[in-house]
């Protein structure tokens, strides 16, 4: 039995956020070492996929204080065929002034 190939599709991007970004808020450090800051940027591929890709971020770049420990996370979260968000965390005294970080979403 042979059947069509289905073509892949590859998006990709650079993506720069910080405190010159609206509603960003991991630069104020928080004393309670368990609460997490989060700030999520949403993602619009430039065209749709034909079902969900899969989606690898790669963190490129940071600006944290160097006066405490360096607290970050970068995930991606609620991925559909449109787009997803990338999320990024920190928590305690950290603070993150800006990061930057990379995409790529393979689907057919």
């Amino acid at each position: 039995m042979h059947s069509s190939p289905i073509p892949w599709k590859v998006l990709a991007s650079d993506i720069g956020v910080g405190v010159l970004t609206e509603g960003w808020t991991l630069d104020a450090a928080d004393s309670h070492v368990d609460d997490v800051r989060c700030f999520t940027v949403d993602i619009v591929f430039a065209s749709p996929f034909a079902s969900v890709p899969v989606v690898q971020l790669g963190l490129t770049g940071f600006d944290l204080d160097e006066r405490d420990s360096s607290r970050i996370t970068l995930k991606a979260e609620n991925i559909t065929e449109s787009g997803f968000q990338a999320v990024i965390a920190s928590w305690a005294a950290t603070r993150v002034y800006a990061v930057e970080f990379n995409w790529l979403a393979i689907g057919p």
